[in-house]
């Protein structure tokens, strides 16, 4: 059996888009229609003449944010277009069924492009394969919305994906990095990332797809079936266990990426330059003790 090929159990029938959408308006619109909004308006996301391809990977998140950007283009608050864009890294013919059904009964237009990505991932990073599937895919996602006119690509990374990320690299990599709410593209030109539901909760999520009947994927590999190994799924367990003590804990962690407090910290990384707690030190002529008066 293929590492990637997931099998998907128990579909269910959708709600009518209608359905989905008065769902979307009413009992969810305080949960994910207002932190989209939001997030939108804090970081400027979007501006008056964009392209956006919005990327689907057929999962609970990504369908949530094209419904998202298709309701905010009712709205005409400004001028933008879309494309819906997905990378077929090598679904089974029933996934990527799936994956077509879901798209044609939320009345998404959906392009997908094919690639062997799984088979590539699986051959060279078979027991951690996460990290470079992403940038593979990440890559894939960015010529395909190039090549059809779009100046930046919009992915469903949400609230608890920025705290899971924050604590993997303070655990794993050694360093205070947090997933930002838009970045430029290195490698293509004038192309953006935006990630317009950073203040969505993941369990918001949840709840409007079991309401609304929608069965997604995961992403189609062993690792989001939990049966490799997983440092993402083991930080996700940990926050679990730390919400019944503390139930914003999440709030706390969240907000501690945008209170960075430099004179307090042992070094940082700016533009590329490396500056050590000496430099900051020096630099503040007023370093003073808390407790002094």
């Amino acid at each position: 059996m293929n590492l990637f090929c997931q099998t998907i159990n128990n579909i269910t029938t959708p709600l009518s888009r209608s359905e989905i959408d008065q769902l979307l308006n009413k009992t969810y619109k305080k949960f994910l229609f207002r932190p989209f909004i939001r997030a939108i308006q804090d970081y400027q996301l979007i501006k008056e003449g964009d392209h956006i391809g919005v990327c689907l990977s057929g999962g609970k998140d990504s369908l949530v944010l094209a419904l998202l950007f298709m309701e905010l283009k009712k709205h005409h608050l400004m001028e933008f277009e879309l494309s819906f864009i997905c990378m077929d890294p090598g679904y089974s013919s029933e996934n990527l069924s799936l994956l077509e059904a879901n798209a044609k009964s939320l009345e998404i237009p959906l392009i997908i492009r094919k690639s062997n990505f799984f088979h590539v991932v699986e051959k060279i990073a078979s027991s951690n394969p996460c990290y470079l599937c992403a940038r593979m895919r990440r890559g894939f996602l960015y010529a395909l919305g190039k090549e059809l006119g779009c100046n930046k690509i919009a992915l469903a990374h949400h609230f608890n994906d920025v705290i899971e990320t924050t604590l993997l690299n303070m655990f794993y990599g050694g360093q205070f990095k947090t997933m930002v709410p838009k970045i430029k593209s290195k490698n293509f030109a004038g192309m953006e990332l935006i990630r317009p539901l950073i203040y969505v909760k993941e369990e918001d999520i949840r709840r409007f797809i079991t309401k609304a009947n929608l069965t997604c994927l995961n992403c189609g590999c062993t690792v989001a079936a939990q049966k490799t190994a997983s440092k993402r799924h083991e930080i996700k367990q940990l926050l679990e266990n730390m919400q019944k003590n503390d139930p914003n804990i999440l709030t706390s962690i969240f907000n501690s990426a945008t209170n960075v407090v430099v004179d307090a910290t042992m070094g940082y990384t700016k533009n590329g330059k490396k500056y050590q707690f000496s430099d900051i030190y020096q630099d503040n002529i007023n370093y003073q003790d808390d407790n002094e008066e």
